[in-house]
This record gives structure tokens, sequence and C-alpha cells, in this order.
């Protein structure tokens, strides 16, 4: 069995970094050793896990089927490791975070400072299905997300409700209002995030939901770019409102009864809902509509 760990660690690191001289480097053998313990494995199960063409590969579907147990088996293997060396630098525990947002995964991040002083904390941010990844890879424990479906292999908890609020320009004619009504939307122009964005997909729904027209004059990937289109007059905008950040030029402005909302959601994998650190985020208190 030991000669299996050893070709399976191989493939795992293969299959993850996606080049055979990747995965030497990952870990720190010959790329040779690499290229021998995957073909071994092959040979031995008379199964291609990767197709070769030239220097590229690509995994086969029975390489995809297997590394989705290997990424259980090594990244539990890689998580005790973390723990070996919390315990060499005399931390308490470490909780690594992922997220799409940086102002809620800071909000979380201070708040786990103030509760837990002595335990190491690593933030990142990276888009949604990159996060996911991560999740999977073992390479974070928690994420943040907005996702409306989860994986059945997660455990979710939901962590904030916030508002999603409008951005104008201000000289624009909702800038000195207190709140808008819903109804007002058909009349403006908008600057919307691309098709992926959940603060656009939510929108778009609600608006469907009240028979509101959303009039959307352009698309951008971005929030700073959205900011940036405003106040240059493009258009106004939609934001959650824990991600507004004061710009000088724009006013943020919020809508009677709030029908745009999004939740955030903290998620792990179901195999490491128990662990330590993870448990005590999930099980710390209710979560808040803000």
């Amino acid at each position: 069995m030991y000669q299996y760990h050893k070709w399976l660690r191989s493939f795992h690191a293969v299959a993850k970094t996606g080049s055979f001289t990747l995965a030497a480097d990952y870990l720190c053998v010959g790329q040779p050793t690499v290229s021998e313990q995957v073909n071994a494995l092959e040979k031995k199960f008379s199964v291609e896990l990767f197709h070769r063409r030239g220097r590229f590969i690509e995994m086969s579907a029975a390489g995809h089927q297997l590394y989705g147990i290997t990424q259980g088996l090594f990244g539990q293997e890689d998580e005790a490791v973390q723990l070996l060396h919390s315990f060499k630098q005399r931390k308490t525990g470490m909780l690594r975070l992922g997220a799409v947002s940086p102002p809620i995964a800071m909000n979380l991040t201070y708040e786990l400072m103030q509760q837990h002083p002595d335990i190491e904390l690593e933030t990142s941010f990276s888009p949604e299905k990159e996060t996911l990844d991560r999740l999977f890879n073992f390479d974070i424990d928690v994420a943040i997300l907005a996702l409306s479906e989860f994986d059945k292999r997660f455990d979710t908890r939901l962590y904030r409700r916030y508002p999603i609020i409008a951005v104008v320009r201000d000289d624009h004619p909702w800038a000195h209002q207190p709140q808008v009504r819903v109804e007002e939307i058909s009349e403006q122009r908008w600057v919307m995030r691309e098709k992926s964005s959940r603060t656009r997909q939510l929108v778009e729904e609600s608006c469907k939901r009240l028979n509101v027209d959303l009039h959307c004059v352009m698309q951008l990937n971005s929030r700073e770019a959205i900011v940036h289109a405003i106040a240059k007059g493009i258009g106004i905008g939609f934001v959650s409102a824990v991600e507004y950040a004061e710009t000088p030029g724009t006013r943020p402005i919020t809508f009677v009864d709030h029908p745009f909302a999004i939740e955030y959601h903290l998620c792990c994998l179901g195999i490491r809902r128990h662990r330590p650190m993870i448990a005590d985020l999930f099980d710390a208190s209710p979560p808040q509509n803000l």
C-alpha cells in the first residue's frame, strides 16, 4: 500500500498543477520520478489517467474520478501538516478564508481577530469558481459566497444579509432624496456587472417579479469600473450596501422597503465541518440582517 501511496501522490500532484514539471516542483522530486510513478499506476491498473499531447496533458474521465478521491486524501494530509506547523509556531489554530468580496471577508476577519487573538488567519480573494475549486483542493478552509445553490458536499450557514442599493452621481436627481421607489428604476440608465454577477442576478430577478423594466446601457466586470462610469455620468449602478465605498462625486441611494437584498453564506466541505476552528465559526451567534 505504501507504494500505491507514492504513485497516487504523484498522480494527485500532476492533476492539481496540470503539469508533470510543476508536479515535480510541488513534490520536491525529479520530473522523471513523477512520470515513472504515474506510468506505474496506469500500467498496474490498466487505465489511462492523462491524455498526453506532446508537452500538454489533459485528465481522462478516469483521472477526474480518481482526482475526486485524492483531493480528500491528500487535502487532509496537507491539513495535518499545517496543524503540526501551527504547534511548532505555538499558534492555537489556523484558519484560511476565501471570498469573492473583500469588504464582507474583512468584516469576518476582524471579528475573528477580536475573538481569537492567538489564531493565525489567512484571507484571500478570487472569483467564485476559483474559490470553490480552492475549497475542494483544501487550499482554504472556509469560503464566503453569495451562491443560491450549493453542492451537496458542502455545509453552509447564512452569515449576513445586506440590502442592495443604487449609486448615483452627486448631481443626479436622486442624490438629495432620502429614498426612491423601485418603480423609478425604469426611468434610468443603468451600468451593470457581467451576467454572472450575483448582485445583477438578484436585481434582475426582483425587477422581473415586480414588473419593472431595467435599461442596461453598459456592462462592466468590476465594481471599481462601475463607480468610475457613474462618476462620468454614463449611468447609475447597483451594489451591495457592504461593498459601497464612499467615492468623491457619488452618493449611495436606498430603495423604499428594500426590494433587493443579497445573502452571504459561510461554506466548508462537509467532511471538515467539525474541525475545531471551523465548528466554532459555524456554531457562532445567529446571522444578522444589516
